[in-house]
């Protein structure tokens, strides 16, 4: 040890012993001293760093404590952007992907792949400059992510500074974050001791740790890392395969999936990702699938890209996870038309990378197929992001038997009066939908009216969110959507004094109220809530009648003329107009000033994309997707989710994934962004830039 004389060279000598014990705890795990001696020498460190502030250092394993709480997040540009996978879901789909390539390449050569796990993490980016580490940035929307440096000095995989001879001048290295199991299980005991939050799944937790402002919390989580792959590079040369590439990560100093493998053709691919699978639930961490990449980085640049997505890569995603539970009861919710859902709670189970409590069983129709009771055992399935769903009726698992949980077995049945209003219950004939009577009389329905009513896609209403409306409700300031224009009944002072809100935050939402009166007759008409009136039949209606009073004026006859309604749209549109109620509502909001503009409206003839289909993929820079919707839907064209041999024409915006492949498949046209934009300029249908 060096003489306390000398304390620079005994903090750098601490530093370099502190690190290389934790690249054998964290990365290698076969720890050499105790957790007690790792303590001593961390404990020295710290002091020595405190006694002489003058050799701090950013590289310090002492910053992996976490830093002061920071304001906020910088904006930080990917140079080169993190692109996301498209997904293949069978052994089909991925030689599917192995004869795009091989098309492309025009070869029949054998191809390596480079294999690993898909782990269910979040992506980051980490920047070296001189070995140091001084940049880590989420991947956000692709092009730019969050600054979140201060998070990721505090993780004990990610190397603060790089060992090894091999080292670029720059090095952007990309992984993904992510919690173990275990660790997540012994936070989540530990919050529950406490009583504080627990978290959802590990994924969560890790996306919230990246995003804590204070440091000093994230230091305290069990947050893990894995590398996969390799942005910018200066100063420096790597190996030309993902292989050698792997290797150099390693020996700087960074954790490579043990379970990463390169193998020698698809068939190889199959195997390898039957293996991923039979090991997933043994992992300590969450996957959802296998990434197979191609090797050579000079067939990655011969093949290039679709847009943001690589097509030298795949994601093949692993089959939904099912869990059996217990189902202890059906309760019956009620939707913002009246509709009424069971909805089946049971016993909490981690399925899919969430804890699930709740499953909807969609109807009665499904309830009596399922055959299922309150007290039965139940199979449920779940991948992704996907609404858990039971699959089946099963038995009890055995464990079960020696302490079942006391559940008196009951059947499912519907109600007769609404369990919000106590309105009766109805059922059209020949339906399976239940519905509420009450209308807006129902306060569940009048919520979810105004939740809809203010939402995005309609009068977009900044601030007014569920939480604000079940407030308004539930304190009697609002019953119709003409109230939130009333200044007798919502005005500054009676908002900034309800809970969680301030005067700010009051004149955000005023504002947003105040700005929603100009808002398009089409995003009006989608707003009120007409029963199967979604955004392309409210932009046809808008379209076709220019204001509201030749709309309230019309006949259900004349509205089945439209292209798209047929006689059940035309009826809910006829009787909606209609009804007393109705229409004294739509002339109490124009008397408070809600006003959308008019506009002259448009014959079919003159809409010159009438009759054809068009699709939209990947993310459009410059428009909205349903901003580029509406205005296709504008000019006649009918906007699909899929692409078949009816499509028209499909734009695809960067992202573009399945749907272009599709359609290169069947020689449908293809058009970038670019074009959809000269083409909407070219009629005169682009909005003037703000």
């Amino acid at each position: 040890m060096n003489t306390p004389q000398d304390p620079q060279r005994e903090i750098e000598a601490l530093r370099r012993e502190v690190e290389r014990h934790n690249r054998l705890y964290h990365q290698q795990d076969r720890p050499e001293i105790t957790d007690q001696e790792y303590d001593l020498l961390f404990q020295r460190l710290l002091q020595l760093e405190a006694a002489h502030p003058e050799f701090a250092s950013l590289d310090s394993p002492t910053q992996r404590v976490g830093s002061a709480p920071v304001t906020g997040f910088a904006q930080v540009t990917h140079r080169i952007p993190m692109l996301s996978l498209d997904k293949v879901f069978n052994e089909d789909e991925l030689n599917r992907f192995e004869e795009r390539l091989r098309k492309r390449l025009a070869s029949e050569e054998p191809l390596d792949y480079s294999c690993e796990p898909k782990i269910d993490g979040v992506a980051v980016s980490l920047r070296y400059e001189q070995g140091q580490l001084v940049q880590a940035a989420t991947r956000g929307d692709g092009s730019t992510g969050e600054d979140i440096t201060h998070n990721v000095r505090t993780i004990g995989d990610v190397p603060h500074k790089l060992v090894g001879k091999h080292c670029p001048r720059l090095l952007e290295v990309r992984g993904e974050v992510y919690m173990r199991k275990s660790g997540f299980a012994h936070m989540n005991r530990e919050a529950q001791e406490k009583g504080e939050r627990t978290f959802v799944n590990p994924r969560n937790a890790a996306a919230g740790m990246l995003r804590q402002k204070d440091a000093r919390i994230t230091a305290t989580r069990p947050l893990c890392f894995f590398c996969y792959g390799v942005g910018e590079v200066d100063g420096g040369e790597l190996p030309d395969t993902l292989d050698g590439q792997f290797k150099v990560l390693a020996a700087l100093g960074f954790p490579v999936s043990p379970l990463r493998r390169t193998v020698p053709d698809i068939t190889a691919c199959h195997a390898y990702c039957a293996e991923v699978l039979a090991q997933r639930n043994a992992l300590d961490y969450e996957i959802d699938g296998v990434v197979v990449k191609v090797d050579s980085l000079a067939l990655q640049r011969q093949l290039g890209f679709n847009a943001r997505t690589p097509r030298w890569a795949m994601a093949y995603k692993f089959p939904a996870e099912e869990v059996t539970t217990l189902l202890r009861d059906v309760e019956f919710q009620v939707g913002r038309t009246g509709t009424i859902t069971p909805v089946a709670r049971l016993r909490p189970v981690f399925v899919g990378g969430a804890t699930v409590s709740n499953a909807t069983l969609h109807n009665m129709d499904e309830v009596a197929r399922l055959g299922i009771r309150v007290g039965d055992w139940v199979i449920v399935r779940r991948a992704g992001d996907v609404i858990p769903k039971i699959v089946q009726k099963t038995v009890a698992p055995a464990q079960e038997a020696e302490h079942p949980e006391a559940i008196i077995p009951r059947a499912i049945t519907p109600p007769a009066r609404c369990p919000v209003c106590d309105s009766a219950v109805t059922q059209e004939e020949g339906g399976v939908l239940l519905r509420c009577s009450g209308g807006l009389v129902c306060r569940a329905q009048l919520e979810q009216t105004l939740i809809h009513y203010a939402s995005r896609g309609a009068m977009d209403i900044e601030g007014l969110g569920t939480k604000l409306v079940q407030q308004l409700v539930e304190q009697g300031l609002v019953s119709s959507m003409a109230d939130l224009y009333d200044p007798a009944r919502l005005n500054l002072d009676t908002l900034a004094a309800l809970e969680r809100m301030g005067e700010k935050s009051a004149q955000n939402v005023l504002d947003g109220i105040e700005r929603s009166k100009r808002m398009p007759l089409a995003r009006f008409l989608f707003a009120l809530g007409i029963r199967e009136v979604g955004e392309a039949t409210a932009l046809a209606l808008a379209t076709h009648y220019g204001n509201l009073q030749r709309l309230l004026d019309t006949s259900r006859e004349v509205l089945e003329t439209i292209p798209d309604i047929g006689p059940v749209v035309a009826q809910r549109i006829a009787d909606f107009f209609a009804q007393e109620g109705n229409r004294a509502l739509l002339a109490r909001l124009m008397a408070l000033g809600v006003a959308p503009p008019e506009q002259a409206p448009t014959e079919a003839a003159l809409q010159p994309l009438l009759g054809q289909t068009w699709v939209l993929t990947g993310t459009l820079e410059s428009l909205e997707r349903s901003a580029a919707k509406a205005l296709l839907q504008q000019l006649g064209a009918k906007v699909a989710g899929s692409v078949s041999k009816k499509t028209h024409t499909v734009v695809a915006g960067p992202g573009a994934g399945s749907k272009l492949a599709t359609a290169e498949e069947l020689g449908v046209q293809v058009i970038d962004e670019e074009a959809l934009l000269a083409l909407l300029k070219e009629h005169d249908v682009l909005p003037a830039p703000e």
